[in-house]
């Protein structure tokens, strides 16, 4: 794992790649990507030998960092075995993704249906929903992501969906809970729950119970700010569904595959939707998947009436073997306890350690291997570090806290004045504290712009 320099490749990579490739979210003269050589378990390198231990798990999906050999072999052996076939056949490493998915979403959550990510996992899980109730009308939350593609990116809450909104997707936007910036005007958990399920039912009675078909909610919302809900809020907003025949569609493709510290977040609150997106942790990102796990009654609507959806490469065998091995190793390995165990011990203490030295830290929140520190100008205001949304020069002290990290040896997430720690749920101990220290350095910086 010791990166050699080879600046000449690294220039020839990054001139290819300013030459034709189209990046996303992005302004494409803008931006200035890092030529990567090569990752291994939770660090990756440039052609100039710098290593990086990376927060990011990717895009929080590497849950079980990268290049696992355990994994990597396990593809190679499918593409020997059998490269790619038709979704409309049984084939031994799609039907074993499935049986092994299915073993470990709650509840009757017992019929799977692949994608190639979370965004189509999101389509085709509001479609189902709409086609078994007969409605029109999605409710989903501010403070959310679900995805780019058409539909998920109009449930998305986050100003990425501006740009695509068309107003006529028959979605609406409803406010989640979250106590450090209420829009309840709460001062307590329990009061910010109350506020906030009355908050959902009257959207409800004043859209119209009998047309809406869903309500979509990230089980703990992940990009928007890593929120866990209060206790009693999505055992709440299930008891509402069952009152109005409404589905309950929880995304999990952040928050599943042992993120939190269990198999799904959804385990947290001993809730079982009606339908649960999934993606990134399910085979670490290794080759594209993600999927809808369904109820027995959602599964029976198509039981003799077909179900107008499909993808040509639904339940690909390559990304179904890398399933099958992911999961394979995460139970072997003791993953997901891993993450429980050293996200209490270690992350959550070190970032609350940090919040107590730092001005700049307005909140630490979140379980397992993932967490959001809030970086504020000012704590008592709780003016954010930077404004909602921004870019450029008002974007600035965020940017220079990343450097700072990345100058450090962390590759950090950055939202918004958010930076998120999510490292692959195998990070050791001492990886964790080696982490810190460099987030302890970077929040120095933080700091210069504390009023």
């Amino acid at each position: 794992m010791t990166p050699q320099p080879n600046p000449e490749a690294g220039a020839a990579v990054k001139a290819a790649d300013r030459a034709h490739v189209f990046h996303s979210w992005s302004a494409q003269e803008l931006i200035d990507p890092l030529a990567v050589a090569g990752a291994e378990g939770s660090y990756f390198w440039d052609y100039d030998g710098r290593r990086y231990l990376d927060f990011t798990s990717g895009l929080v999906y590497t849950n079980i960092g990268y290049q696992h050999p355990k994994v990597v072999a396990a593809i190679q052996e499918q593409a020997a075995r059998m490269t790619t076939f038709a979704p409309a056949f049984a084939v031994e490493a799609r039907s074993e993704a499935a049986r092994l998915i299915a073993e470990r979403t709650p509840g009757d959550l017992d019929k799977i249906f692949f994608t190639n990510g979370g965004a189509d996992a999101v389509e085709h899980a509001l479609r189902m929903a709409r086609l078994h109730t007969g409605r029109p009308k999605v409710l989903s939350a501010y403070r959310s992501y679900h995805g780019g593609t058409q539909q998920a990116v109009n449930v998305t809450g986050d100003p990425r969906r501006w740009a695509s909104d068309s107003a006529t997707a028959g979605v609406v936007h409803f406010w989640a809970p979250f106590l450090y910036r209420s829009r309840f005007y709460a001062e307590t958990e329990e009061q910010e729950c109350a506020r906030a399920l009355e908050h959902l039912e009257t959207t409800i009675a004043f859209e119209g119970p009998s047309t809406v078909a869903a309500i979509i909610l990230e089980t703990i919302p992940g990009t928007a700010g890593v929120m866990p809900p209060p206790p009693g809020y999505l055992a709440g907003v299930r008891a509402l569904c069952d009152k109005y025949g409404i589905v309950l569609v929880l995304d999990e493709v952040m928050a599943g595959f042992g993120r939190t510290g269990t198999w799904f977040a959804a385990d947290l609150y001993d809730v079982v939707p009606d339908l649960m997106t999934f993606a990134k942790g399910v085979n670490s990102g290794y080759v594209p998947l993600g999927g809808v796990a369904i109820s027995a009654e959602i599964a029976a609507t198509f039981a003799t009436r077909a179900y107008p959806g499909g993808l040509t490469y639904s339940g690909h065998p390559l990304a179904c073997a890398a399933a099958v091995a992911t999961i394979n190793v995460m139970e072997e390995e003791g993953l997901v306890g891993n993450a429980a165990s050293l996200g209490a011990s270690v992350v959550g203490p070190g970032l609350r350690e940090l919040a107590e030295r730092h001005p700049s830290v307005g909140e630490v929140r979140g379980t397992g291997m993932f967490w959001a520190v809030e970086l504020v100008r000012d704590r008592e205001t709780r003016e954010p570090l930077v404004p909602y949304n921004a870019s450029g020069k008002a974007n600035a002290p965020m940017a220079a806290f990343a450097a700072a990290a990345k100058k450090a040896g962390l590759w950090p997430f950055v939202n918004m004045n958010r930076t998120h720690v999510v490292p692959p749920l195998n990070t050791s101990e001492a990886e964790l504290k080696e982490g810190l220290a460099a987030l302890d350095a970077a929040l120095s910086v933080a700091d210069e712009h504390v009023r």
